[in-house]
């Protein structure tokens, strides 16, 4: 249960005046959906006014506040902006301009005769001075003076500044009071303000302990909702697993083990050893073997008498996997089985009984194979691919399937910065994969400018007489009304007509069946290319693609063209990735384009990315999701974070846990930042 300190916070946002079903939507377009949320929506920025007597004291280009008295109302002839002319108190004169509906407002707001205080930026417009859509017009001086200094929010379609300062306010009005849950001696060193003290701070100046102290309250609720998780999986009675090694030897593989994949396994061997559950993160870059490991792993399982699941995001990457072990697995007398939901009847009946009877020693899936219906003779090891799209609950729930817990063995395909993986993997041992297998060949990068697009098509034709298969990606699946984007559907009309039947498509607004149906038929070499938007970025393996096209490559972050770029070279045929750019390019994307050609190690890239998109650029769920934060900046991830883990440790181990006094304060933390799973687990372990 939420404590009762909270409740406030939690109300729905119509609970604020002013609030109904109109003004609901674009709130929620925010992530504005209740008070907390309303009180945490902190300004990007701030603006800075100056108060001046005439317009002789200010400069061009300066925010300011000025006394104006209207002189004459101008209306466009045609389609221009409506301009009101207004003199100063020495007879300055400055033209306020209105474009489209705004000039209804201007009309009443700003009376020819009659002295108006108005704020906003100077600018000049030929010889003449003027102020476009000032931000406030008032009758006395108390109101714009009041505001030398303002707030600038995030905003959606059908919300003004105003209207969300006024919500701001509001929700602040409202906070509790709550006691301090950051360690005092941290407090005093930081020199940071009291939580109730930072939240209204943040709001009204660009200071930066309050902006820190808010920030920091978000990552110590995530360090310590991760650490209680590892600290009850310790606590957990697993079962100790020694596989003899007589299933692994039996593996014909093709190739040779790298040095980290042996590492990986001798990691994941000790662990599965001991009476704990494992709870490992097995990081691989693009193609460096993440699926030897694991199933190095499910034999150790099979070998001491268990099972093992694997659970995979999509039902396309789940057959993949299973396509991929059972053709490992041949000769070893290993019985593997295929669960999604897709499975009817006499078929999931089958795979059921042989869960349960322990005849289906692995089984592979989407997340039905931990629906209730699903039980097993004696699970013992849970593998789970692209581990970032599922959340602690859906593994807490696999993990409640075995007698005991089960050891669990978490992939991710993307290579992930240090900083991120503490904060998304803070409760977890980490292997690396960083050596590509033998026999890999590096991948052929060019960057092409969308001029040659010609050429492009021209050489996919020749590249198809040569028998072999190509990707073609788009960053958008439709063309938005105002976007010049080339989107996926466009692309594969055009390239339809060209090469006819032999071209597929594939993203996320399709239908399942319809998806799948594409991808298998690529997957078969019946279709030659297939144009697809970021869905196959992940796990697509079909080794005879040996060439890769990326439209608009510089709206791209680097992770994910490093991503794109590894579903071409899994065969033994020299591939190539064309990086296809537009005409303008920031410094940016240039060095991100730069970097794809120069290098192909994905930790590199992955600490790049971070370097590049660092320095004051606010990542939040709100703006990209690649970190599990909502306030903190990436800045402020890779300043405080550390700050944050030490600080859960403290509290974990010499200040009592959630019993003692500052955790009675860290519990209302962690249940105001939705990590009450932590809380969960203290009371289920």
């Amino acid at each position: 249960m939420r404590p009762e300190a909270l409740n406030s916070l939690f109300v729905e946002v119509e609970a604020l005046e002013g609030v109904g079903p109109k003004l609901r939507r674009p709130l929620e377009k925010l992530g504005l959906a209740r008070i907390k949320d309303v009180a945490y929506h902190l300004p990007d920025r701030f603006v800075e006014r100056r108060a001046v007597i005439d317009l002789d004291d200010a400069g061009v280009g300066e925010n300011i506040v000025v006394s104006l008295t209207v002189r004459e109302h101008r209306s466009p002839s045609g389609r221009g902006p409506f301009r009101v002319l207004a003199e100063d108190a020495v007879g300055n004169v400055c033209t306020l301009t209105y474009f489209g509906r705004a000039s209804y407002t201007a009309k009443k707001q700003l009376p020819v005769g009659e002295t108006r205080w108005v704020a906003g930026r100077l600018d000049q417009y030929g010889q003449m001075l003027q102020i476009v859509h000032p931000e406030h017009v008032s009758e006395s001086a108390s109101a714009p003076l009041g505001q030398l200094r303002e707030a600038v929010y995030p905003l959606s379609e059908g919300l003004t500044q105003g209207r969300v300062a006024g919500l701001v306010a509001q929700a602040l009005k409202g906070l509790p009071e709550l006691p301090e849950w950051i360690e005092p001696g941290l407090l005093a060193k930081t020199d940071w303000p009291a939580w109730h003290t930072a939240m209204r701070v943040a709001h009204k100046e660009p200071d930066a302990a309050a902006r820190d102290r808010v920030a920091y309250d978000e990552l110590l609720a995530n360090a310590l909702a991760l650490m209680l998780v590892r600290q009850s999986n310790r606590s957990q009675r697993g079962t100790p697993m020694a596989g003899d090694g007589s299933l692994r030897s039996k593996l014909r593989l093709p190739f040779a083990l790298t040095g980290a994949q042996k590492r990986s396994i001798a990691e994941i061997e000790g662990d599965m050893a001991q009476s704990a559950p494992m709870l490992r993160l097995l990081q691989g870059d693009v193609g460096a073997g993440k699926t030897v490991v694991a199933l190095s792993a499910m034999l150790i399982a099979v070998e001491a008498g268990a099972q093992a699941a694997m659970l995979a995001p999509t039902e396309i990457l789940a057959r993949q996997h299973f396509e991929t072990l059972r053709k490992m697995l041949e000769g070893t007398g290993v019985e593997i089985a295929l669960l999604t939901g897709r499975d009817k009847g006499k078929a999931r009946e089958a795979i059921l009984m042989g869960l349960v009877g322990g005849s289906i020693q692995i089984v592979v899936g989407t997340h039905a194979i931990f629906q209730d219906t699903v039980e097993y003779r004696n699970l013992a090891l849970a593998v789970i691919d692209e581990q970032h799209r599922f959340g602690v609950g859906q593994r807490l729930m696999l993990a409640r399937k075995g007698r005991r817990t089960p050891h669990t063995l978490a992939m991710t395909a993307t290579p992930i910065p240090r900083t991120l993986t503490l904060a998304q993997y803070g409760e977890m041992d980490v292997s690396k994969l960083d050596e590509l297998p033998p026999g890999r060949q590096a991948i052929d990068t060019r960057v092409v400018s969308v001029e040659r697009m010609g050429d492009v098509v021209g050489a996919l034709t020749r590249h198809f007489e040569t028998g072999q298969q190509a990707y073609w990606v788009c960053p958008m699946v439709r063309e938005s009304e105002n976007d010049d984007l080339a989107a996926a559907e466009a692309r594969y009309a055009a390239l339809k007509e060209r090469f006819g039947e032999d071209v597929v498509l594939v993203h996320g607004q399709l239908r399942p069946e319809a998806k799948d149906a594409a991808m298998e038929r690529f997957a078969a070499g019946e279709a030659k290319l297939l144009v697809a938007t970021t869905v196959i970025e992940v796990g697509v393996d079909v080794p005879n693609a040996t060439l890769m096209v990326i439209e608009q490559a510089e709206r791209f972050g680097l992770a994910q063209l490093h991503q794109l770029r590894g579903r071409v070279g899994r065969g033994s045929e020299k591939s190539t990735c064309l990086l296809l750019r537009g005409q303008s390019l920031s410094e940016t994307a240039k060095q991100r384009l730069a970097l794809m050609r120069e290098t192909q190690d994905g930790f590199r890239l992955a600490e790049e990315d971070l370097e590049l998109r660092g320095g004051g650029e606010l990542l939040g769920t709100r703006q990209s999701g690649d970190t599990p934060f909502r306030i903190a900046s990436l800045e402020q991830i890779q300043k405080l974070l550390p700050l944050a883990h030490d600080d859960a440790r403290l509290l974990i181990e010499r200040d009592g846990g959630l019993s003692g006094s500052r955790g009675e304060a860290a519990r209302l933390l962690l249940y105001l930042f939705e990590r009450d799973w932590g809380v969960q687990l203290l009371r289920g372990g």
